[in-house]
């Protein structure tokens, strides 16, 4: 008996010993960076209160919770100390206006004091925005994306958003509200830049490769350290406001919702791996995106497999109700929002913040809570912030605007440059002809003067003049610039004191801009003609009979056609990164050839719109009276210091099976002088279907680069799933019949082919 007690005390011993332990590992389990992601948001989850799931929900601007004291040191204001002790999902922009290392810094305290404060030493995701690099001081400065999809290159695409992600992470910020997957075809909309254009496969293409670019090749098998996580939007259709107007009403038919709108952003979701997705600021043919169930949970986490987070859009939740009107109060509002699927509410403290009282009421809404509390962790655990919330300062003092970095830049600049107009080969200019040079017009540079010496050197000579501003450069209500005849009278003068003309016209970023919620900020614009009197300052610099070069800066599609028709050039910018001037320079001077192909169509006027390449066959039936027909420039347009000649594309073979695919090759020649590049696209055709079907559809395009007298083979690859489309019963649907295939230069100009799909 002594034996078996004696045992008994050694074996409850050994048990009482090792029991703190087990408790401990279970108490703590969603630390146990070995376990699956998802065992540990439900072990979190399981142990937070309703309040503390709820501050997960929340977001608000950085500046309102902490700041940098005179003396550099952190400052948490008093407002903001009330919400540590719960959490926080989320703070948008902290230390904005720090310098990279600055930022690190003060947002390595800052989350020190976020998980010193909550029970559980939860991490906040901090967030920012991506337009034209990171939006933030002393970041690489990139050009807009719509000049991105300008290079029609996926590579250079995903290396620029990689950039911006790891330029993110060095300063200590997460998510980015960016990239756009919406489709821009209304050149009034203030937005359109920021996004990719007006084709689906060009913004689908765009649009992965800025995700997984973004978030660092992400693909779910390891958390993201390096990079941070995109927030995809604005999901969906917002771009197609009525009359272009931010916040106005969306009306798209469901067809070319499914069709064109939506695929860019499924595609995000199951090939970039998105981790975020924000709603868009409007409605669906009547429903309002942020309230939309079936959007937001049928469609995005039902039928796609979205496992990540929705994030409203700034302040949206509410607007259900104050602007919206769909909700009768904030408390319905916000039921709204959360039944629709949205699990961070952006800026608001009197929106989510109710729902610990409202929930007492109203059990039904707590799974609704553990969805968005859960959906914030798991980003979180992704992100590897529970492992390593904070950033090595000395990393982002070597990395952030490395030389690499901005080799990056001006490799986006020189591919996106888009030569539209020239004129008896009067580019490229010769460096070594002794000539004066006017570098004019209100778009002109502080720097570009000097720029232009740098590049062109000794033997030519410049003079400059802006002559005025655009606008007022109000970024509230921006006006134009009252008339300015003495600054008209000396541009003038210059250029007839000079051999050529370089124009710097266009439009200014306050020309297009985004028109934010509160009434008195306007971007958006009623006409897409040049403003001012550019149109005539270029027709009094061509009535001297010199050459004239026009370097067309903006940010909206214009219908310069008074430009166009006076211009012996014309070189299409949109915005450039910060060494704009330098590659312009560069391009005009022939030390490369442009090689970008305009990701748009350009239309003649307005009274066109709506105006895309691919809209309905029996859409170009008719011209309209006393106007040229066709577009001033098509989809896919930009010319080259090269010549190219194309084959007769080749099928594999003329019929398609259902299973099968079709391999489609072109031999490409560069039959010019230099070396160039050349975007090649091909087109797909369905000649007839059960419901109406776009004219032409890009389907593929490949940038390849030749030397003078090269030739390569260019292969694409057709596959069914190219060629479904919404049917009469409003389902996917792949019909058997003819296809046409056209492989060319343009939108407009090609070689046909065809083929018959079982």
């Amino acid at each position: 008996m002594n034996f078996l007690y004696n045992n008994y005390k050694r074996v409850l011993s050994i048990v009482l010993m090792i029991i703190p332990y087990i408790i401990i590992a279970q108490e703590f389990a969603y630390k146990d960076a070995s376990l699956p992601i998802e065992d540990r948001v439900n072990d979190l989850l399981s142990r937070m209160t309703v309040e503390e799931k709820v501050g997960q929900m929340l977001m608000f601007g950085a500046p309102r919770v902490a700041r940098k004291g005179k003396d550099g040191s952190l400052v948490i204001t008093d407002w903001g100390k009330l919400y540590f002790t719960n959490g926080l999902g989320g703070l948008k922009f902290p230390f904005k206006s720090a310098n990279p290392e600055e930022s690190a810094r003060l947002n390595n305290e800052l989350q020190k004091k976020i998980i010193a404060s909550n029970r559980f030493g939860i991490p906040t995701l901090f967030v920012g925005e991506a337009y034209n690099g990171v939006d933030a001081r002393g970041c690489t400065r990139f050009g807009r994306p719509l000049n991105l999809a300008a290079s029609w290159n996926v590579n250079l695409t995903h290396d620029v958003w990689s950039t911006i992600g790891r330029e993110s992470r060095l300063r200590g910020w997460h998510m980015v509200h960016s990239p756009v997957g919406d489709i821009a075809r209304d050149p009034r909309f203030g937005r359109m830049s920021e996004g990719y254009g007006e084709d689906t496969f060009l913004t689908t293409e765009m649009l992965v490769a800025a995700v997984t670019g973004v978030q660092g090749d992400y693909n779910k098998t390891k958390p993201n350290t390096t990079h941070i996580g995109a927030v995809v939007k604005h999901f969906a259709g917002y771009s197609q406001v009525v009359g272009g107007r931010n916040f106005a009403a969306v009306e798209v038919s469901p067809r070319v919702l499914r069709d064109e709108l939506l695929p860019p952003f499924k595609a995000a979701v199951q090939r970039g791996h998105a981790l975020a997705i924000m709603p868009s600021h409007g409605d669906i043919n009547g429903v309002a995106s942020h309230g939309n169930p079936w959007l937001l949970t049928d469609l995005l986490r039902k039928q796609w497999g979205f496992n990540g987070y929705v994030v409203s859009d700034a302040y949206d939740v509410g607007r259900l109700n104050f602007l919206m009107k769909v909700a009768e109060n904030i408390e319905e509002a916000v039921k709204l929002g959360l039944k629709a699927g949205v699990d961070l509410d952006l800026y608001s403290e009197d929106v989510y913040e109710l729902l610990p009282e409202m929930v007492k009421k109203d059990p039904s809404l707590m799974p609704y809570i553990n969805r968005a509390a859960g959906d914030m962790l798991r980003t979180k655990f992704i992100m590897g912030l529970f492992e390593n919330p904070y950033i090595d300062v000395n990393e982002t003092k070597k990395e952030v605007r490395s030389k690499a970095n901005l080799d990056l830049a001006k490799k986006m600049d020189e591919e996106s440059l888009i030569l539209l107009k020239n004129e008896n080969e009067i580019l490229p200019l010769d460096k070594k002809e002794s000539k004066k040079i006017a570098l004019i017009g209100p778009l002109l540079g502080e720097k570009t003067l000097n720029t232009f010496k740098n590049i062109a050197g000794n033997e030519i000579t410049f003079v400059a003049e802006k002559g005025y501003e655009l606008t007022n450069r109000n970024k509230k209500r921006p006006e134009l610039t009252p008339r300015n005849d003495e600054a008209l009278d000396k541009m003038v003068a210059l250029a007839k004191d000079a051999d050529v003309s370089i124009l710097f016209v266009g439009g200014d970023r306050f020309t297009a801009q985004e028109a934010t919620f509160f009434k008195w900020v306007i971007g958006d614009r009623a006409t897409i003609e040049p403003v001012g009197v550019q149109d005539e300052f270029i027709q009094r610099v061509k009535a001297l009979g010199k050459p004239v070069i026009v370097v067309l800066k903006h940010r909206r599609t214009l219908s310069f056609n008074v430009i166009n028709n006076n211009a012996d050039v014309v070189l299409d910018c949109w915005e450039m990164t910060e060494f704009g001037d330098e590659l312009v320079a560069k391009a005009l001077f022939g030390e490369f050839s442009p090689s970008g192909k305009l990701p748009v169509t350009v239309p003649r006027t307005i009274g066109q719109i709506p105006y895309h390449y691919s809209m309905k066959e029996i859409s170009f039936f008719k011209d309209y009276l006393f106007l040229e027909s066709g577009p001033l420039y098509p989809f896919g347009y930009g010319l080259s210091y090269a010549k190219f000649s194309y084959s007769e594309p080749k099928l594999s073979s003329d019929v398609l099976e259902r299973d099968g695919t079709i391999q489609v090759s072109v031999d490409v020649t560069n039959t010019g002088k230099v070396n160039a590049k050349e975007v090649v696209q091909m087109y797909v055709k369905d000649m007839f279907g059960s419901v109406l079907r776009p004219d032409k559809e890009l389907k593929g395009f490949n940038k390849i680069e030749l030397k003078p007298g090269e030739t390569k083979t260019v292969q694409f690859t057709i596959t069914p799933d190219m060629l479904v489309f919404t049917g009469v019963e409003m389902k996917p649907i792949l019909e058997a019949g003819d296809y046409e295939v056209m492989v060319g230069t343009s939108s407009q100009e090609y070689k046909k082919v065809s083929f018959r799909l079982k």
